[in-house]
């Protein structure tokens, strides 16, 4: 039931519904009383910090109790996901890059019709300023996280690319119930309890001893054509060492359905994509696409990602 049924209601119906909503599920979702009107005391964080995990949680539960509300109404609002949409996307970079490398993609997948989220890591593209020796592969995890839980995002199809592998498993593990599907693109697929550095050797840093540099141009990337080698070159930066050495928590994402898409042929890409394969996750190949494929190849890419 969407505005025009509003518009035929009387006002006798629209105000019971109206009495219904603040009396019964706008209480419960936020929290107070009605009768009296007793709000609940604000929470000390003091030297009491809940965990992130723990006010994600939290979090995920109200945002769903808050929607209930509108669902009573009858109304749900242009553009949200109570309107039936398509389930929305969240890319995630992998390392040296940024939320910009989706640039080529986003369109193929809003002009379908989908909602498209392309953040950017802590420390890298237009967050470099932010890079310190403390940015971590938690960070990036909750960076993510955040995404899905401020912009009230669920049944999201979460992309990781590369690096991105490690944090979407870790974001399966924080925020698991908004997220209806994980798809690896030529990515790494670790193992509860294990780090990026236990699957691929760690190129060497700069002289401070945690700055690592992109190993490699653009081409070492897969790109191929003149002007998007020149695009990439002057927008990769330096990945903070601890997030290519900190374990990962990600018991949580095997019980989500997955896809891994395989663009390359390195040894440590080859073999996640054997490993998801004897998993049972959907498999893919973009043979030709080299590493970096929603740059060289983002039609061919965005027709995968929509069988998802």
């Amino acid at each position: 039931m969407g505005k025009a049924m509003l518009r035929t209601m009387s006002r006798t119906e629209l105000r019971k519904r109206r009495d219904l909503l603040w009396q019964v599920a706008l209480p419960d979702a936020c929290g107070f009383q009605v009768f009296n009107r007793r709000f609940p005391k604000c929470e000390s964080y003091g030297g009491h910090m809940r965990s992130a995990r723990s006010l994600i949680a939290r979090r995920t539960m109200l945002s769903a109790g808050a929607l209930a509300p509108l669902a009573l109404l009858g109304y749900s609002p242009a553009g949200s996901q109570l309107a039936g949409d398509p389930r929305p996307f969240v890319l995630v970079h992998g390392a040296w890059h940024g939320g910009w490398c989706w640039k080529k993609l986003t369109p193929l997948l809003t002009g379908a019709g989908r909602r498209v989220s392309t953040p950017t890591l802590t420390g890298l593209g237009e967050r470099s300023h932010l890079l310190t020796p403390e940015v971590d592969l938690d960070m990036h995890i909750l960076d993510v996280a955040a995404v899905l839980e401020y912009e009230d995002l669920s049944n999201v199809v979460l992309v990781g690319h590369s690096y991105g592998g490690m944090v979407i498993s870790g974001v399966a593990d924080v925020a698991g119930s908004r997220i209806a599907h994980l798809v690896y693109l030529d990515a790494f697929l670790p193992e509860n309890g294990k780090a990026l550095s236990d699957y691929a050797p760690l190129p060497p840093t700069r002289e401070d001893g945690w700055r690592v540099p992109p190993p490699s141009g653009a081409e070492g990337f897969g790109v191929t054509e003149e002007e998007d080698i020149a695009w990439v070159q002057s927008r990769l930066g330096d990945q903070p060492l601890r997030t290519l050495t900190q374990p990962v928590v990600s018991a949580a994402a095997a019980r989500i359905p997955s896809t891994f898409i395989q663009c390359s042929e390195a040894p440590f890409f080859a073999e996640a994509g054997e490993r998801a394969r004897a998993r049972g996750f959907r498999y893919y190949a973009l043979p030709s696409a080299g590493h970096d494929a929603m740059i060289t190849q983002p039609r061919e890419l965005a027709a995968i990602l929509l069988e998802v």
